[in-house]
């Protein structure tokens, strides 16, 4: 066994070599980044399919990005660490999640055989609800395999294969107003329909035209922190979007100041948002404080390497080594350059304010 802490509700295992469960279970494999919204749809949809037939749910998901495997020369850039994942996991009603070590051998599997070998001889899959863009199995220049060639195994093999709608977003002209529009089906197995469900809504829905439709996706996520645009991942998100990491040593600028700054060491496979100031719930457990994020080159001080550095309000203490938590809820400005230290702390105040008042107007 990899993990040691188990919920009250959900069980972790790690597959092994002598894994073989005994049993049957509705299931859903993805790597799951972020555990967004979307993903959270497709769980609330397999928890509900394995009630109407008396099975405990279970996730599947990878110990590493699969791309990792297949191309060596890529680094990820993720929204959530492996634990990260598992922990907001727990915040589901999955009954079980299985970790699967992706290594080369399996990467070499085929989805027939994959579904046989793993889900079916290992995992005792009997239900299995696919995401609606879900693909697995070794991919070939030649191979095109979807959902009904998973339809086709499962047949041959025992597995009856669902496939779950994604959640759908719709984005408006503003750039800040986004809602959620789920479709009428939940799933369908040979052109049938499985559910319903009620539209809902993300955020506000105001009268304006439509410009953009897209499913909430990790990689939507991702290209909005790379473009700075925290809030409207954390609409996706269902939660302003973290780093979490230890506090090392910087500068020492901020201090000299009147801005004690605390520098985060982030995992390298995080994704950082975009240069900037935000405005920042910062975890200490057991207090969460507002505070101001920089991320970038420190311009003004001639910097050359970027760093992450938090001004924590109302805190005073050391923080060094121990580990925080920084939540992105909005980006206040670009990083700037100033003629002086003073001119910078003159801004810095003027930062906090505004961050005061955002946190304030969030309820946060």
């Amino acid at each position: 066994m990899l993990f040691s802490i188990f919920a009250a509700r959900m069980r972790v295992i790690s597959l092994t070599e002598e894994t073989r469960l005994t049993g049957s279970y509705a299931a859903t494999i993805g790597f799951f980044d972020g555990v967004h919204l979307g993903h959270r749809y497709v769980l609330q949809q397999l928890c509900r399919l394995a009630r109407e037939r008396g099975l405990p749910s279970m996730a599947i998901t990878f110990d590493r990005h699969p791309r990792q495997v297949v191309d060596t020369s890529w680094h990820p850039l993720l929204l959530t660490t492996l634990d990260e994942k598992i922990e907001l996991l727990r915040q589901t009603d999955i009954d079980l999640l299985v970790v699967l070590p992706f290594d080369e051998q399996m990467a070499c599997l085929s989805a027939r055989d994959f579904m046989r070998l793993v889900l079916k001889e290992r995992l005792g899959v009997s239900m299995l609800l696919t995401g609606y863009d879900n693909r697995f199995g070794h991919r070939t220049a030649d191979s095109h395999e979807g959902f009904d060639d998973y339809v086709k195994y499962g047949r041959e093999i025992g597995i009856d294969v669902f496939c779950g709608e994604g959640l759908q977003a719709l984005r408006q002209q503003d750039d800040r107003t986004t809602r959620q529009q789920d479709s009428k089906t939940i799933g369908r197995q040979d052109n049938k329909t499985i559910g319903r469900q009620d539209n809902k809504t993300i955020g506000r829905q105001d009268n304006k035209t439509i410009r953009e439709q897209m499913y909430i996706s990790s990689s939507l996520i991702r290209r909005l922190l790379g473009e700075g645009r925290v809030d409207e991942a954390a609409l996706f998100l269902g939660r302003p979007y973290s780093l979490n990491g230890t506090v090392v040593h910087g500068f020492q600028k901020g201090r000299t100041m009147g801005f004690p700054t605390a520098n985060m060491s982030a995992d390298e496979c995080r994704l950082v948002p975009a240069d900037g100031v935000y405005a920042v719930k910062v975890s200490l457990p057991p207090s969460t404080f507002p505070g101001i994020t920089n991320i970038g080159m420190r311009p003004t001080f001639d910097g050359h390497q970027r760093t992450i550095e938090t001004h924590i309000l109302d805190f005073e203490g050391d923080l060094y080594g121990r580990d925080i938590s920084i939540g992105f809820v909005a980006r206040l400005r670009d990083e700037q350059h100033f003629e002086s230290p003073e001119e910078l702390a003159q801004q810095m105040a003027r930062d906090a304010e505004t961050a005061k008042q955002v946190l304030l107007d969030a309820d946060l």
